[in-house]
């Protein structure tokens, strides 16, 4: 098939993927800053909103709420407008870009912008502007979308709390004392409070899934080798992903989209197709097999966390055709043999050059790597190589599985930053190990206010099923409309 047949493919998914959407959509939002992605688009595309007057609105909210929040680190205000301003003139004269038109999004900031800071939250970056985009954020501007700048994170998307950036922690907009989570914190926080429409973050160990559970939205992360990863700072080569971070499930899918695809350059990305997600959303999950992964993944819950889970279970029970207990394939690193090893491997001469420039946390995490032995690292590549395998086989069993994302709700910036929280175990790192694709969603809040999610894992490559199963269990709940109380101030 030749090049121009594949693009004229992807444009022709473009042009049906937001009518599509947009009616799987809830009615439209009174507040324009809570429009879902595809509403925002449909709006703009049917004139109702110029994307000038959108871009707007949330330049001047951004202006009103990231003091409090910090979630940009870069806001590039004046380059917008004129993006929207041509998005517009296009738009008069019949010409729409993609699913995207006029519609402003934000970016994490260790994903490359041609021109733009990319700081990846790090001091060590205080003056680095890339000169080429990132393969991801070519494709949301060929999208149409508008950028409104670079969200925050942990430094160099080391931690998974959002208060490890050199340049401060993200607040959560349903408790500005309490963190994001990490390390697509301003990504979340964003999203949350209605400072943009999307954005796309990094997950090698739970990145948008965290911070997604801890501030009520959905992230997705994509199965390894889905989405390129090029011109993105790297973490863990062996488990890096990117996927969408959004306010429901069918904007997940439409970003999903956007962001998927064979890249010739990139050493990951698989030349498979990619499949029209939105349409996806509406696949029959009756006959499907849920399997629930308690062993390891339902000890030690928050008893909030447990309640709504069971509870999410309970109703997907009237949905699927049966749901059963399974246990997952053990994995686990090799002492001393961790893939911290390759975050040394891309930081080593800037971190032997600009030690004082890490933060605290960096510096100990890098002075870690150090020390991991090759042959234990070997080893561990072995285990995460044997797991992908051994994981096979469970979906041989059942098609989907349900668990919850975070053990616990988000806990306080205070007790967090002095190290005196007692973390929970994690239960997103294991599908980053597995390759697969997990998508967190609201399914609950806590007794204080705080949103919990539940995390949706499909077979590899199998984002398909992910969504049908997240968009049935959002079409029955109204979690996802909840809104914090900062952005009501």
């Amino acid at each position: 098939m030749s090049s121009d047949t594949l693009l004229s493919r992807r444009e022709w998914i473009y042009a049906a993927a937001v009518p599509l959407a947009a009616q799987t959509a809830s009615k439209t939002a009174p507040d324009p800053h809570y429009w879902t992605l595809c509403e925002a688009a449909e709006q703009i595309r049917k004139r109702r909103i110029s994307s000038e007057e959108l871009t707007k609105l949330c330049l001047e909210r951004i202006r009103k709420h990231d003091p409090k929040l910090n979630a940009f680190l870069t806001l590039t205000a004046d380059s917008a407008v004129e993006q929207a301003r041509a998005s517009d003139r296009d738009l008069q004269k019949g010409v729409i870009h993609g699913p995207l038109h006029g519609v402003p999004i934000a970016l994490k900031d260790n994903i490359d912008t041609a021109g733009v800071l990319t700081t990846a939250a790090s001091k060590v970056f205080a003056d680095r502007v890339p000169s080429e985009d990132a393969e991801v954020a070519k494709r949301v501007k060929r999208a149409g979308a508008v950028m409104l700048g670079k969200l925050n994170l942990d430094e160099f998307a080391f931690a998974g709390s959002g208060t490890t950036g050199g340049y401060g922690p993200t607040r959560n907009p349903w408790n500005l004392e309490r963190i994001t989570g990490g390390s697509s914190s301003g990504s979340s926080a964003a999203l949350a409070d209605g400072l943009c429409f999307a954005s796309a973050g990094t997950d090698d160990g739970g990145s948008v899934r965290i911070p997604g559970a801890h501030c009520g939205v959905v992230g997705f992360k994509t199965s390894f080798g889905r989405v390129s990863t090029r011109g993105i700072v790297p973490s863990a080569y062996s488990l890096d992903t990117v996927g969408p971070i959004t306010r429901t499930v069918e904007d997940a899918a439409l970003m999903l989209e956007i962001l998927a695809g064979f890249d010739p350059l990139d050493a990951i990305t698989l030349d498979r197709p990619v499949p029209a997600y939105s349409r996806a959303l509406r696949d029959p999950i009756a006959q499907l097999r849920v399997g629930i992964p308690r062993t390891y993944f339902f000890e030690n819950l928050d008893p909030d966390v447990e309640a709504s889970v069971e509870a999410a279970i309970a109703l997907m029970k009237t949905h699927v055709r049966v749901i059963k207990d399974v246990t997952l394939p053990e994995l686990q690193a090799v002492q001393g043999g961790g893939t911290d090893i390759e975050l040394y491997h891309y930081h080593r001469e800037l971190f032997e050059k600009n030690r004082e420039k890490y933060t605290e946390y960096s510096q100990r995490l890098l002075d870690r790597a150090k020390t991991v032995d090759a042959v234990k690292y070997v080893e561990t590549l072995k285990r995460i190589r044997d797991g992908r395998r051994a994981v096979r086989r469970i979906f041989e069993e059942v098609d989907v599985l349900l668990l919850p994302t975070m053990r616990e709700p988000a806990p306080l910036i205070k007790e967090v930053m002095d190290r005196t929280h007692r973390g929970r175990a994690s239960n997103t790192s294991a599908f980053n190990r597995f390759g697969l694709p997990a998508v967190t969603l609201p399914c609950g809040f806590s007794k204080d206010g705080l949103p919990i999610g539940l995390q949706v894992v499909g077979p590899y490559f199998g984002e398909n099923i992910a969504l049908s199963v997240a968009y049935a269990f959002q079409r029955s709940t109204d979690w996802h409309l909840r809104r914090p109380a900062v952005a009501t101030d």
